[in-house]
C-alpha cells in the first residue's frame, strides 16, 4: 500500500460517496487508475464495504449505554451463548470481547433509559451466567467511530 491508496481510503473514510471522478481528482490521479487502484483494493479486503452514516435521533436510538460486562464461567458453550444472544439484539450496536476484565464491552442504543432498562431486564439479565453489569452513560461524543 502506497501514499496514493492510503490518500483513497482517507477520502472514502470522509465520503464514501464520492464518484470516481471526484476521488481521482482529489487524489491526483486520472479516472482509470483510480478506479483500478479502489477496485484492487476492494479485492484485498482493505475496503470492506460502503455504508450510511444515520442520524440515531431520527431512528429512536439516542439514548446511548456503554456496558462492561462480566460473565462467571468462560467456557465454550456460556461463550457462544452469550455472544449469539447478544449480537442478535438489535439495540447493541458493538459488541467485543475483551482480555482481561472487563470480559465484553457493549455499546447498546435505544431511545430513553426506560428503554435500555427494559432492555437490560429482558435481554441482558435473562442470559445465564453473567456476573457483573456496569453501565455507563455517554454525556457527549466527542469523536464518533467512523
Amino acid at each position: 500500500m502506497d501514499a496514493l491508496d492510503r490518500a483513497i481510503i482517507a477520502e472514502l473514510e470522509q465520503n464514501g460517496r464520492l464518484t470516481n471522478v471526484e476521488l481521482a481528482q482529489r487524489v491526483g490521479l486520472t479516472t482509470g487508475p483510480c478506479l483500478r487502484r479502489v477496485q484492487r483494493l476492494e479485492a484485498e479486503g482493505v475496503i470492506r464495504g460502503y455504508r450510511a452514516v444515520i442520524d440515531p435521533g431520527a431512528v429512536g436510538r439516542s439514548f446511548e449505554v456503554l456496558i462492561d460486562l462480566t460473565l462467571d464461567t468462560q467456557d465454550a458453550e456460556t461463550v457462544e451463548h452469550f455472544e449469539q444472544t447478544l449480537a442478535r439484539a438489535e439495540e447493541v450496536v458493538e459488541l467485543r470481547r475483551l482480555f482481561g476484565s472487563p470480559d465484553y464491552f457493549v455499546r447498546v442504543a435505544v431511545a430513553d433509559l426506560a428503554a435500555y432498562e427494559t432492555f437490560l431486564t429482558r435481554h441482558v439479565m435473562t442470559i445465564p451466567r453473567v456476573r457483573g453489569i456496569s453501565s455507563r452513560f455517554t454525556m457527549k461524543n466527542v469523536k464518533p467511530a467512523r
